[in-house]
């Protein structure tokens, strides 16, 4: 009789266990889950690659404010310019991959390692989510005698065309390049201080022509005629303006682009959170209002979409300018 009552002590004991086992197993998925779903806890540090005031900076200034109001949690821009962006982007790349360090990554990010031979690669980063899109435009000044940009392609085949931009190894340097590869014309580019700078150069007469972001060129007003915008489709700022393939029959596409990344290697759950409060923020009205007076496209590619766009774009760069 003992002997059947230790058989079935030891027997409730080694039940009670398992049952420890199992509940305890149970606390830590729901430990874990509990403390992967408290991603932000703490401020997040947003670094800009440009100085305040610029297009890079504003777009990362109007998102941050909605992502905020998302995570609950301050988003704080951080002005980090240098070396055409490589040193914020490099700083980006060498955090803790914790979510808690993002930054705003420009058309740049796909040139850098050829244009400057900077430590810069697509690979290097997590990227969640494109923002915006400036199609660049093609203008002239308005006393020039260039009614279109098909006059321009006859000018260019004919001799030298200088074409200002917002400087050595910027997108629009790239556009120039890429409109006389398409056109087989000469077309020089001239690199300036700033797009602004660029489109006044062609409105004066001190270059031919200029490549910059719509904005800029229709702060000229009445001084420049603008030829043509290098999108797939026309700007609504500027519908009576033709594309590039509609004026001539050539696709040419380029555009000063920018999206949100973070180091390589953020935890899936961090990845996730900051890829759907990106989305929901670009979706938001006050900042698809923002983008609308700057003048620029909200053009919104998912972490996946915009991953395969960006290795698109570095190959074209390092044909392009390599």
């Amino acid at each position: 009789m003992p002997r059947m009552r230790i058989t079935r002590a030891a027997a409730a004991f080694a039940a009670l266990a398992a049952t420890a086992l199992v509940l305890s197993a149970c606390t830590k998925v729901d430990e874990s889950e509990g403390a992967a779903s408290t991603y932000p806890e703490d401020d997040i540090r947003l670094i800009i690659q440009a100085n305040p005031g610029g297009g890079s900076d504003l777009s990362s200034r109007a998102l941050a404010t909605e992502l905020e109001k998302i995570l609950g949690v301050s988003v704080i821009p951080e002005n980090m310019p240098g070396a055409a962006g490589a040193l914020a982007m490099e700083y980006v790349g060498s955090q803790d991959p914790d979510g808690y360090v993002i930054g705003f990554a420009p058309v740049e990010i796909a040139m850098l390692n050829t244009t400057q031979s900077a430590d810069v690669l697509p690979d290097d980063f997590d990227l969640l989510g494109q923002i915006m899109l400036a199609p660049g435009v093609i203008t002239v000044g308005a006393d020039s005698g260039i009614e279109t940009l098909d006059d321009l392609v006859t000018q260019a085949k004919s001799g030298a065309v200088t074409v200002a931009n917002s400087g050595a190894g910027s997108i629009w340097e790239a556009a120039t390049l890429g409109l006389g590869q398409a056109t087989d014309a000469d077309f020089t580019p001239v690199p300036y201080d700033g797009g602004a700078t660029a489109v006044a150069a062609a409105a004066s007469g001190e270059t031919v022509a200029a490549v910059s972001g719509l904005g800029e060129a229709l702060a000229q007003g009445e001084a420049v005629r603008i030829l043509a915008v290098m999108n797939d489709e026309r700007h609504p700022d500027a519908e009576d303006v033709e594309t590039v393939e509609e004026a001539i029959g050539e696709e040419v596409v380029f555009g000063g682009w920018g999206g949100i990344y973070a180091p390589a290697g953020l935890p899936d759950d961090v990845h996730d959170a900051l890829e759907a409060a990106v989305k929901e923020a670009v979706e938001s009205e006050s900042y698809q209002k923002f983008q609308a007076d700057a003048g620029n496209l909200v053009v919104y590619r998912d972490s996946e979409e915009w991953t395969g766009f960006v290795d698109d774009q570095f190959a074209l760069f390092q044909d392009l300018l390599g």
